[in-house]
């Protein structure tokens, strides 16, 4: 009699507990579509609901290879944009229950709007499909794109000439350039791997494979350290230019409300990274050590007047002292602005 009474009394206990923990989860998968729409900022405190943390004895967020049992979204665990978490949940009744969640990290601080006046305007070649674009001195350094015609060229500012350029092969699609002390470093879209040309005569002087982690080659800047290198998504890579095969560090990008992924042609000057976003008017101030976005530019009048068709957009970005140079793909000219 005592075994019939005692397992119809232990499936009630089950099934209580199942409904328990299922009760549970439901309440922290809500919580956490919800907040992955909103987003969380640097700082804040992760609230979960009173169905969790009462029935709680312990709660880890696990990342892979790391854990916290803190509930604020730390800098130290957290990058900005998407996290791809596990709630490891320890129960009071002894069980473990687990959830996957995406967590979206934006910046604190709202960005500011910067604010431009034209200053002057210089000839360009409507053919050069830009990729890269620095200048030094009064030389343009150019990365055409396009396969068939992709090369790496320069020209004097003011002058459509080029000095000196280097073709590139058939199946080779450039990308972003950057000047590091002697050499010029640039990249290919989809062939996974990188240039270096002497920077007087531009003759290739070697190749270099890019990272695993890395699958296309859009925008090349340095830092005076470090080569940054995106890759069309939210992420900035930093390599050392001494072996450019191997990633130092990754930083996300994030403004206050949104991820930015599609990041283009980079440019570094005076602290701050500088980034087009690939089909749009706009160009991001960025904060390299954390990715924060602080500042936006809107160049909507400008692109107006330049883009003819889906493929002309705005792509390039040096400076000129404090000054900045501004150009796109197929566009007959360069704009010098001010910053304000």
């Amino acid at each position: 009699m005592k075994k019939k009474i005692i397992l119809p009394m232990l499936a009630v206990i089950l099934l209580n507990s199942c409904k328990q923990d299922e009760k549970i989860l439901n309440s922290l998968s809500d919580y956490n579509m919800t907040m992955e729409t909103k987003g969380y900022h640097l700082g804040d405190k992760i609230n979960l609901p009173k169905e969790v943390t009462d029935n709680a004895e312990s709660i880890a967020i696990s990342f892979g290879d790391k854990e916290t049992q803190s509930l604020n979204i730390d800098p130290k665990y957290f990058t900005l944009g998407d996290n791809m978490v596990s709630f490891n949940i320890k129960l009071k009744s002894g069980e473990t229950i687990s959830q996957d969640a995406t967590i979206n990290v934006f910046a604190k601080s709202p960005e500011t709007n910067l604010h431009y006046t034209i200053v002057k305007e210089y000839p360009h070649n409507p053919k050069n499909f830009v990729q890269g674009f620095q200048l030094e001195g009064n030389t343009i350094f150019e990365s055409d794109g396009q396969h068939g015609t992709s090369q790496i060229l320069k020209y004097d500012l003011g002058n459509t000439n080029a000095i000196v350029a280097t073709p590139q092969a058939q199946d080779i699609f450039s990308e972003g350039a950057t000047i590091v002390g002697d050499k010029v470093y640039q990249l290919t879209w989809q062939n996974k791997k990188g240039f270096i040309y002497n920077k007087s005569d531009l003759k290739l002087i070697k190749e270099f494979p890019y990272p695993n982690i890395i699958g296309e080659g859009w925008g090349l800047t340095f830092d005076g350290t470090n080569l940054l290198l995106s890759d069309g998504t939210k992420n900035i890579y930093f390599l050392n230019p001494n072996d450019p095969s191997k990633v130092i560090k990754t930083i996300s990008v994030a403004g206050n409300n949104q991820v930015f992924d599609q990041l283009n042609e980079l440019e570094y000057h005076d602290g701050y990274l500088y980034s087009n976003v690939w089909q749009k008017p706009i160009i991001l101030k960025i904060n390299p050590k954390t990715g924060e976005v602080v500042a936006k530019l809107d160049l909507s009048e400008i692109v107006k007047i330049n883009q003819k068709g889906s493929d002309d957009v705005l792509n390039g970005i040096a400076f000129k002292g404090n000054n900045m140079l501004i150009t796109g793909k197929n566009w007959s000219k360069i704009y010098e602005i001010s910053l304000q």
